[in-house]
């Protein structure tokens, strides 16, 4: 880029030789006489092609620097685990048609529509967890699973992310010197019952640096019916808890309180882990314009003054 600095005193020059230039021309030429024999001069269009060269220059020098822009490209290698919630309070309606076939749902989609190359688990989880299906570039097994997933008693959010995490090392090249990155995307409405805290599990992600992305379902308003119970029971969702497991571990924290939110939220972790920021070069922009430039100041230059500037 240092060239840019000598291309700099050569428009210099040629400004300064240019005043010279006014100046001879007053100084030894009879300006009447001028006016007969050269009535029609040609004034700033004989300093555009020089511009035009100059800034050709100034193109190609650039080109040698092998300038680069910032790109979202295809990730080749990740691994992402999707913890969904089966606990009870997922068979609330204030999602329609429920939490749980909503999440489902969107799941199946969000599946379907990762790049090819991705790894993509599947661990479920109410008063347990369990992982329904290793990390996998097939979409098959997982999206079977998630259309048989079946409600069950409490909430282990903690005890999900560890299977998370374990599920994680069991995908391929996890055990290789250089690991592809991980996240896991974990769906539930938030209120831990059994197992361990939240904050338990996500430490261990932060010390793996693994992200969790979590999506709150559901609206304040949701309840269940149980038969023991002679009312309805609340079920509102708990935003805070999964808010905090995301910002302690680098993640994202979504709301969806419908399936079509739902969908959108999918679509937008989809394309984060599906794609990465590159530098990629683009040092034939850069030549392109410089060529073009030159054989613009060219025919301009032949055009009105017959001879190449």
């Amino acid at each position: 880029m240092w060239l840019l600095a000598l291309l700099g005193a050569v428009v210099v020059l040629y400004v300064v030789l240019q005043g010279r230039r006014r100046q001879y021309a007053v100084r030894f030429t009879n300006l009447e006489l001028l006016d007969v024999v050269a009535p029609r001069r040609p004034g700033w269009r004989r300093h555009l092609p020089a511009l035009l060269f100059a800034l050709a220059l100034a193109s190609l020098v650039v080109a040698l620097a092998r300038p680069t822009r910032a790109e979202q490209v295809a990730r080749e290698r990740a691994t992402i685990v999707l913890a969904i919630d089966t606990s009870l309070s997922m068979q609330a309606d204030d999602v329609e048609p429920t939490r749980l076939e909503a999440a489902q749902d969107a799941a199946t989609d969000f599946a379907e529509q990762l790049p090819e190359g991705l790894n993509l688990g599947l661990v479920t989880f109410n008063g347990v967890a369990t992982i329904a299906v290793a990390p996998t570039t097939a979409r098959e097994p997982v999206t079977d699973a998630i259309d048989e997933l079946e409600l069950g008693e409490s909430t282990a959010i903690g005890e999900a992310i560890f299977a998370s995490l374990d599920a994680i090392e069991m995908a391929p090249e996890a055990g290789s010197e250089d690991p592809p990155p991980a996240r896991i995307v974990l769906m539930s409405d938030g209120e831990t019952t059994v197992g361990r805290p939240n904050d338990v599990g996500a430490t261990e992600a932060d010390d793996q640096n693994v992200p969790v992305s979590t999506i709150a379902y559901g609206t304040d308003e949701g309840v269940i019916e149980i038969e023991q119970e002679p009312l309805p029971v609340p079920v509102p969702v708990n935003e805070f808890a999964l808010e905090d497991i995301a910002d302690s571990t680098g993640g994202d924290f979504f709301t969806a309180a419908s399936a079509d939110e739902l969908q959108t939220v999918y679509d937008d972790i989809g394309s984060e882990v599906g794609t990465e920021e590159e530098r990629r070069e683009v040092t034939t922009w850069f030549l392109g314009a410089g060529v073009a430039l030159m054989i613009v100041a060219a025919g301009l230059s032949l055009a009105w003054f017959t001879r190449l500037p």
